[in-house]
C-alpha cells in the first residue's frame, strides 16, 4: 500500500500546486483588466501625447499655433496667436484659424478652450496636474506590485 499512499500525496500536492496557479492567474488577469480600465479612462491626446507633429501637418497654421502656446506654457488668445503666427487680424483670418482650433477642442485633441476666443494645450494642462487638484495621471508607484504570497 505504500504505493498508493505515495501517489495519493502526489496527486494531494499537485491539486494545491493548481490552486495555487489559479490564484496567480486570477491576480495577474485582474492586474491587466485594472490597467486596460485605466487607459480607457485617459483623454485621447493623453494616450498620444508628444505624437503631435504626426497628428497636425507640418508648417500649417494649427502646428504654428501649437508651437506659439507651447513656448508660450498658458493659453492664448486668438489675436495673439494671429500675431505671433504672422497671420494678418483680419476678421477671415480669426475666423479660420479659431474654427481649426475649435475642431480640435470639439474632438479633446490638442487644444482646450479655457476662454472664449482662446485657446491652450491639453498636454500643458496635463503636465500641469501633477498632484494639485489630487488627480492622479498615472498609477501609483506601487500598483501591480505582489504583496506577498497568499496562504491557503
Amino acid at each position: 500500500m505504500g504505493l498508493r499512499e505515495d501517489l495519493s500525496r502526489r496527486i494531494e500536492r499537485k491539486h494545491q500546486e493548481i490552486v495555487s496557479l489559479e490564484i496567480q492567474l486570477r491576480e495577474a488577469r485582474a492586474y491587466v483588466q485594472a490597467l486596460e480600465d485605466t487607459i480607457k479612462l485617459l483623454p485621447r491626446e493623453e494616450l498620444n501625447r508628444g505624437q503631435a507633429d504626426s497628428v497636425v501637418r507640418p508648417g500649417s497654421s494649427i502646428m504654428k499655433a501649437r508651437d506659439v502656446i507651447l513656448k508660450a506654457g498658458k493659453p492664448l488668445h486668438i489675436q495673439e496667436l494671429l500675431v505671433a503666427i504672422g497671420q494678418p487680424q483680419t476678421k477671415g483670418a480669426r475666423a479660420t484659424l479659431t474654427g481649426s482650433l475649435s475642431a480640435y477642442v470639439r474632438r479633446g485633441e490638442i487644444f482646450t478652450r479655457p476662454a472664449p476666443n482662446t485657446f491652450g494645450l491639453v498636454e500643458v494642462e496635463m503636465a500641469g496636474q501633477g498632484t494639485g487638484n489630487g488627480h492622479r495621471i498615472s498609477p501609483p508607484p506601487e500598483f501591480g506590485e505582489e504583496a506577498g504570497e497568499i496562504e491557503i
